[in-house]
């Protein structure tokens, strides 16, 4: 591809032996930056979380490079592979099958390995559904305060799962999380049944692709939504808005959250939560809540 009309993009320095976590499109082939595509062009080497899928997008823009496999099973062993070509003062990039490098996908690793090398790592960003979703989430965001905690993958285990949807239910910050279709339904559900009804949420699917969907539910509407849905096909993206602030706290409970702030700093959630149960006679569940309040605000 050819750059010619974009000067600027030859002014971007590209120092050799450097890592370049490279941001790739998350449906729409228009996601990729104008950057992405500088840097592609411009590094010695690629490294893929999955080389089969990655072709087929170098391959969109006229990109040929030597790619290199480099997904969660064998991403230390890649590191290496990977250190020993900036070692030698080549430039690598590295992308994943869609989005940004590191979250949620292979990639976390490779940095950490690379910058105990003691090279550098440049990160190129673009397309996240983080992002995207956030910047569509409109009520469900300004209920949150524009604060936000981004979960990962929604877990399969019963106990990973009851502690993330006591902390979403808790949070006064939004919650973000992916999902897949097979598991999409009966995690709504759940989610619906522990939120007050009237908590917002924000169900995206298939973000920047052709059947691309954002539906604003609130937490009561769930159920319906889920019998008339036409498709739970592709991937998805939820936003919860955190819970809204108690404007009728009690003395008592401001009280408690003086003594939870003081320990915040130093004390995670689950500790705070034990120094109130111990020395002020609090139930579990009274102190761990007003630990969880103690670190929203």
């Amino acid at each position: 591809m050819e750059f010619s009309s974009f000067d600027f993009l030859k002014q971007q320095d590209l120092p050799s032996g450097a890592l370049y976590m490279v941001a790739t499109p998350i449906g729409n082939l228009g996601d990729i930056t104008l950057r992405a595509l500088h840097v592609l062009n411009a590094v010695d080497g690629i490294a893929c979380e999955d080389t089969r899928h990655s072709a087929a997008l170098l391959q969109q823009f006229g990109i040929h490079k030597k790619c290199l496999a480099l997904h969660e099973h064998n991403e230390i062993g890649g590191a290496q592979t990977v250190i020993q070509h900036l070692l030698n003062n080549e430039r690598w990039a590295y992308i994943s099958d869609a989005g940004t490098p590191g979250v949620s996908d292979p990639g976390a690793r490779l940095v950490n390995e690379v910058q105990k090398a003691g090279l550098r790592v440049i990160p190129i960003p673009g397309a996240s559904a983080v992002s995207g979703a956030i910047s569509a989430a409109g009520s469900v965001m300004h209920h949150s305060e524009g604060r936000f905690q981004f979960l990962g993958f929604w877990p399969n285990k019963t106990k990973e799962r009851d502690a993330l949807i006591q902390d979403i239910s808790s949070s006064r910050k939004a919650s973000i999380f992916f999902e897949s279709p097979h598991h999409i339904k009966e995690t709504l559900a759940l989610l619906a049944k522990n939120l007050e009804p009237d908590r917002q949420l924000l169900v995206c699917r298939e973000l920047t692709k052709k059947f691309e969907q954002l539906v604003p539910l609130q937490a009561q509407e769930v159920a319906n939504w889920l019998e008339v849905a036409e498709s739970l096909k592709g991937e998805f993206v939820i936003v919860v808005a955190g819970r809204s602030a108690n404007s009728d706290e009690t003395p008592e409970h401001s009280s408690l959250l003086l003594w939870a702030n003081a320990l915040s700093p130093y004390l995670g959630s689950k500790e705070i939560a034990a120094v109130l149960s111990q020395t002020l006679g609090l139930t579990k569940k009274e102190a761990y809540q007003i630990a969880l309040d103690a670190k929203s605000e």
